[in-house]
């Protein structure tokens, strides 16, 4: 099982709007990120910078930044392209980060 890390940033005042999203994420979605080892995937938001924290087990060597060419994925960044920072494609701007330490 691998770990990956990233961050990515929410536009100002957009915390609730973004969270609801995720309370409601599509079933197909959810089935995708299952179907291609994601196991695990959490968000946390730093209210001070509107910075997400994002966190994923995998089984693999992917995970779901790896996804970028499904049909789905496109049609999700493109719903959320409103209310957060995105690439000229609409997937957000995305910094992997580095493990330094792990405690099992």
């Amino acid at each position: 099982m691998n770990r990956l890390a990233f961050k990515m940033k929410l536009n100002n005042g957009q915390k609730e709007i973004y969270k609801k999203r995720h309370d409601e994420l599509w079933p197909e979605l959810k089935q995708l990120l299952k179907d291609n080892g994601v196991n695990e995937y959490s968000i946390f938001f730093d209210e001070e910078t509107s910075t997400l924290f994002a966190f994923q087990k995998v089984s693999g060597e992917g995970g779901s930044q790896d996804l970028a060419n499904n049909s789905i994925v496109k049609k999700w960044w493109d719903f959320m392209a409103d209310i957060m920072e995105v690439n000229p494609d609409n997937s957000p701007v995305s910094i992997p980060l580095e493990e330094l330490f792990y405690l099992e």
